[in-house]
Order: structure tokens, then C-alpha cells, then sequence
């Protein structure tokens, strides 16, 4: 199979010099013949269409494009009569250290019983038709604005750049990858206490992603709009009422609303983005921590490290399971590992270092994100020291009404203040609605102030 050199994990030394290639060609689309390659030894999003050299990744056959007898998110797990190949701990961690992210190899010699669970490798997200015939007109046509970190110009319901050379251009590929127009979800986002209780916020989530809308065709179709995000807090009693509303854009940071029921009115909130702290986490937990990543990345310079397999989590189907109680997965330290699925992955490693001019609480991030769906599965942040501080591990599966795979639940362990929080958590709200845009339950009119207002003042 033809390789090019980014399409490898490099030594330190070089990827120096590779990064260098990568920001000089930062706005550069592939050629001809490399977009040829889409649909042949590349899947139609970009992906190594073959096996690992050892088999432990297969190669991907479509993925999980039918949708089984039974299906609803929640109530059927494909792979569960997978049993785990090995795990890994504090004993054989050397072993597979290579193969962890330094916050997963962090967090079991912090934790007693810390592990990974590595079952076989399912390689079960598809690729819709629409989605593999825009992405290969991307491959030579979507660009980087010269400020280094817009998109300029794509088709939409597309990958923007299905064969990326820079770490901007894999980071727009995240933020724009394909889950269908819009959903709604009743999510809960939870801190357990060393006493083992849990402090909860429950909410209503509606989220709209126009890009994916195969109705238009270009940017200027979904007016410069990356996504938008409603939340509409139920409990606890003391927060019931409490609105966001969240517009992320294209081509500038986002724009933010917070709806307060005691002062019964909607207020633009500048400081809802970034590094700011999300109300009642004990600053465990940032605005740009949302859905894994959030907003603008114009505060980092992104550098693109290469490809590497890695055991990162992957049909996480047991955390949305509706048989489940919250109570029951979570320890005092972490995630009850009966819960977690990790499996080998090949993943695209961007650095992202906090540009000279800019600031933000975490100085480093290093995200890995899946090739097969173009999720953020797991994020290293460091402090202005070079510490490791947090670590942000994400979740994914394979909806197949939707064509998509779905990135939901979420934790971030704070390894300094030794406590962890949860988000996107839906095993006890009602069933995910993924279609909600597509049959008009979520809407444009759904992220309006006037929206936001009503929903607070009912």
C-alpha cells in the first residue's frame, strides 16, 4: 500500500521536521491522485481501508450500516458477547506503555484497580454515501484561511480533509464529522464525592450541526454555523429553570446566552467559552471541555504528530445501556472499570501549544482522534510547567439509523486535585432522539434566545 508521510507515527526527530512540512502546507489540498486513493486502499473518510500488520485491527469491511432487529440507543449492544483479549494494570503496564496515551498510563499507577479492558477490535462506524461522495471533493478542494485556523471552504456533510496534512485540518475534521443534522438527549453530568455520594446536573441537551444537512452544499449554505448547542437544566432544584445557549462558528470564537431564572432574563455571556469554569464542578471542568472540544481553537498553534495505534475506548455501548444506574458505575476515583471498553485503534495525534500571544489554563493538549469517525477519543491537558493536569477520556458507537458513529459520554480526571466529573451521561435519561433533527424535533428556531427564555420561564 502506498504510504505518505503523514499517514505515519514518526520518531521525535523527524516529526519535528514533518511539522515544519505541515504548517507550510497547511492550506494546500492533496492531488488528484492521492484524492483517488478514497474508496480504494483508503475508506471514503480517509481511513487505512487495510488490517494492521499484526491483525489486531482488521480491515474495515463498512461498518455497522444495518440496523439490527431491536435497535435503539440504550437497549442493544452488537458486541456484547465480545470477552476482553488481556487487560492491563500497574503490573504489565510497561508492557503496553507504548501503546496508552501518557493520561491513561498516568491514571493507573495513580489509582489502585485502574485498567483497561481490551476487547477485539470492532471497526464499526460506516460511511453514508453522501458523506464519502462530498468528502472526496473536499480532498482537493477545502482550505485553510490564512489566519491558520478557519475553514474557508468545504463542501458540507463531507470531511473537510479526509487526507489531512496539518493538525488544524484534523481538528475541523472533528468538529465537523459527521452524526446526522441534530439531536436532543436528557444528559447528566456527575462529580462523585469521596463520602460516595454524587453530586448530579441533570439537563435537557439539543444540539444542531447544519454542516452535516444534506440539503446544502457549501458553507455559505449554513451561515459560517459549526454547531449549536441548548441546555436546559432540570435538577438539582436549586439550578432547575437555568438555561445556555452556545452558537459555534466557522470563521470566529462562539457566541454565548445564559438564561437565570431568578433574574428572568436572557444575558450574552462572554465568558462562557474557553477556559472559563462550568458553574457547580469545583473548576474540574471548562466551557471548551464540552463534547470533548468546543469553540474556537484559535488560541493554539496545531501541530500535526502522525498516526499511531492505540487502545483507546471504542464501542462504548455498556455506558449508555438503560439497565444501568448511575450509582452503580462510578467509584470515588473513577469509572468502574466493568463499564469501559478499550480497543486498538489507529488514531491521529494533533499537539496543540498555546500560541505566544494567547492565553489558557491548559498551556498543552494533546488530542487523539479516532481514523475510522474522526472522534476525539482521549485529550492530555498540561499546565504551564509541562504537567500533566487532566486527562479527558471520550466514548464512541456505532448508530446505524443514523449512519454515523456517536461520541456522548465523556469523564475528565484531575490528577492534581485527585477528583473526576462525568458528562453526557444518558444510561437514566429517556432514549437518545439521534434523528431529532433530521425529522424536525430540533430545528433552527430551537437555538434562539426567545427559545431559551421560554424554556426557563415555563
Amino acid at each position: 500500500m502506498k504510504t505518505n508521510a503523514y499517514l505515519s507515527f514518526r520518531p521525535r526527530a523527524l516529526g519535528c521536521a514533518l511539522a515544519l512540512a505541515f504548517s507550510m502546507s497547511a492550506q494546500a489540498a492533496v492531488s488528484e491522485q492521492d484524492a483517488a486513493r478514497l474508496g480504494k486502499d483508503l475508506t471514503p473518510v480517509g481511513a487505512e481501508k487495510a488490517a494492521s500488520k499484526d491483525g489486531s485491527i482488521p480491515a474495515w469491511d463498512g461498518g455497522l450500516s444495518k440496523v439490527p432487529a431491536g435497535w435503539k440507543p440504550g437497549r442493544l449492544d452488537p458486541y456484547a458477547a465480545d470477552k476482553p483479549l488481556y487487560s492491563v494494570d500497574a503490573s504489565n503496564l510497561d508492557k503496553y506503555a507504548d501503546r496508552l496515551p501518557p493520561g491513561q498510563a498516568a491514571l493507573i499507577k495513580a489509582y489502585k484497580g485502574y485498567k483497561l479492558d481490551v476487547y477485539p477490535t470492532r471497526r464499526s462506524c460506516p460511511a453514508p454515501d453522501l458523506v464519502a461522495e462530498r468528502s472526496k471533493k473536499n480532498a482537493t478542494f477545502a482550505k485553510i484561511g490564512d489566519d491558520g485556523w478557519r475553514l474557508e471552504q468545504a463542501h458540507t456533510a463531507g470531511v473537510p480533509f479526509p487526507i489531512p496534512k496539518s493538525g488544524v485540518e484534523v481538528l475541523w475534521n472533528y468538529k465537523t464529522r459527521y452524526t446526522g443534522l441534530g439531536r436532543r438527549a436528557q444528559i447528566a453530568a456527575l462529580m462523585p464525592e469521596k463520602d460516595g455520594s454524587i453530586v448530579e446536573l441533570r439537563q435537557w441537551a439539543f444540539e444542531l450541526y447544519p454542516f452535516n444537512d444534506p440539503k446544502t452544499s457549501t458553507l455559505k449554505d449554513v451561515e459560517g454555523i459549526d454547531s449549536k448547542l441548548l441546555f436546559d437544566v432540570l435538577s438539582p432544584p436549586s439550578r432547575a429553570g437555568e438555561g445556555y445557549l452556545i452558537h459555534a462558528y466557522i470563521d470566529k470564537p462562539q457566541d454565548a446566552w445564559i438564561y437565570f431564572p431568578g433574574q428572568r432574563r436572557v444575558r450574552r455571556s462572554p465568558t462562557f467559552a474557553y477556559d472559563n469554569p462550568i458553574a457547580g464542578f469545583d473548576n474540574l471542568y471548562f466551557v471548551d471541555q464540552i463534547n470533548m472540544f468546543t469553540g474556537a481553537p484559535d488560541r493554539y498553534d496545531l501541530k500535526l504528530v502522525g498516526k499511531k495505534e492505540m487502545l483507546v475506548p471504542y464501542n462504548s455501548y455498556k455506558l449508555i445501556d438503560k439497565k444501568n444506574k448511575f450509582k452503580d458505575m462510578l467509584g470515588t476515583e473513577y469509572v468502574k472499570r466493568d463499564f469501559m471498553r478499550y480497543e486498538n485503534h489507529r488514531v491521529w495525534v494533533v499537539e496543540a501549544t498555546v500560541k505566544g500571544d494567547k492565553r489558557h489554563s491548559f498551556a498543552k493538549r494533546v488530542f487523539y482522534i479516532d481514523e475510522d469517525s474522526w472522534a476525539l477519543l482521549h485529550v492530555d491537558m498540561y499546565d504551564a510547567k509541562g504537567n500533566l493536569w487532566r486527562v479527558q477520556e471520550g466514548s464512541l458507537w456505532a448508530a446505524p439509523d443514523v449512519g454515523a458513529c456517536m461520541s456522548y459520554e465523556y469523564q475528565i480526571y484531575d490528577l492534581v486535585a485527585r477528583r473526576y466529573v462525568t458528562d453526557n451521561w444518558t444510561a437514566e435519561g429517556e432514549v437518545l432522539d439521534l434523528t431529532a433533527g433530521k425529522e424536525g424535533r430540533v430545528n433552527a428556531g430551537t437555538f434562539s434566545q426567545d427559545e431559551l427564555r421560554r424554556r426557563g420561564e415555563r
